[in-house]
């Protein structure tokens, strides 16, 4: 019998928001007091599972580089890469595919100091979530016109750059009804259609089940096209982007994701996407930590010579019985 190596090596990263002062469109105060910058990077730290940050950028008004790098060194943190903040009420109609060209530049100047804080933060990449781009209302848009765009944005950018290493995150709505980076195989034709080489995509899990993806096969299309820069954890109900703690909800399709992980062989940290409302951050990160180590214990359980054998059959109720036995012991 083969099964997979063990991974307790394992490493696992997270977004600052998730330490963050969290609010929704009823409780616009907010479901805790407000959390400066530098505090998220200490309670990240507190949680003693995370080796690396997700940071939005820009920081809080006065806070410097400097002084954020000061303090993922003091807490033993790294940036794993920079998320410009193209996407709150600046770019209330869209960052790149904005209708008004001042609007466009100001994303992409935004996008270019996020790749100089990259650099001095020695993040691995600048990831861009565009979630103001795309439309609300049918006929609201010309969709040529908006693909151009959000094309050519990310394209210029990437240009400027051809070291440096971008990634879009992709999810079907929110806070848009319709986003142009939805799904993953429409943005990976739209990242193939960027005609550069340094643009990927960031599978999140739950992204993914929003969809109505299986988000393992998301996993190995963006895998086997060689754009896979990121994974993030997190789960939901597949009706809404709920960022509930990973495993909660949907424990054989997460466990076949951290499968899939091993078998195209990912070694970077993976990340947490989470918004704990209501729950303390530094707890529903060892949660999930707790829980995703344990099905990364199960998974290398499966017997992966008659999984493979049973794969090559389309035989579902052997490979199910073989996820039983990995996953329940039985």
């Amino acid at each position: 019998m083969t099964s997979a190596p063990p991974s307790a090596t394992r490493a696992f990263a997270g977004g600052m928001w998730s330490f963050g002062r969290i609010i929704d469109r009823y409780a616009t105060d907010g479901y805790g007091p407000e959390v400066g910058t530098l505090r998220t990077i200490e309670l990240a730290a507190a949680s003693g599972e995370l080796v690396g940050l997700d940071l939005n950028y820009p920081f809080d008004p006065g806070v410097s580089v400097a002084e954020v790098k000061a303090a993922l060194d003091t807490h033993g943190l790294v940036a794993t890469n920079i998320t410009p903040v193209i996407y709150d009420r600046r770019f209330r109609s869209g960052s790149f595919t904005a209708p008004d060209a001042a609007t466009r530049a100001a994303a992409h100047e935004l996008a270019e100091e996020a790749v100089q804080v990259a650099a001095d933060l020695g993040a691995r990449y600048v990831k861009f979530w565009p979630g103001q781009d795309g439309y609300d209302y049918p006929f609201q848009v010309d969709y040529a016109t908006l693909r151009r765009h959000a094309i050519e944005g990310v394209r210029d950018v990437a240009r400027n750059h051809p070291d440096v290493t971008f990634a879009i995150e992709y999810k079907l709505k929110e806070p848009r009804n319709r986003l142009f980076w939805s799904t993953a195989a429409a943005s990976l034709l739209a990242i193939e259609q960027t005609g550069v080489d340094n643009v990927g995509l960031v599978v999140d899990f739950g992204h993914s089940l929003f969809a109505k993806e299986n988000p393992a096969e998301a996993l190995t299309l963006a895998h086997s096209m060689g754009r896979l820069v990121d994974i993030e954890l997190d789960d939901n109900y597949r009706e809404w982007d709920d960022d509930l703690t990973a495993g909660a909800l949907h424990l054989v399709e997460t466990l076949e994701f951290l499968h899939v992980t091993r078998e195209i062989g990912w070694s970077e940290p993976l990340k947490l996407d989470l918004f704990p409302y209501r729950e303390d951050p530094t707890d529903a990160v060892r949660e999930s930590v707790a829980t995703l180590r344990a099905l990364e214990d199960r998974a290398a359980h499966l017997d992966l010579d008659r999984l493979r054998a049973a794969q090559a059959d389309h035989d579902a109720m052997t490979a199910q019985r073989l996820v039983r036995a990995a996953l329940l012991g039985a």
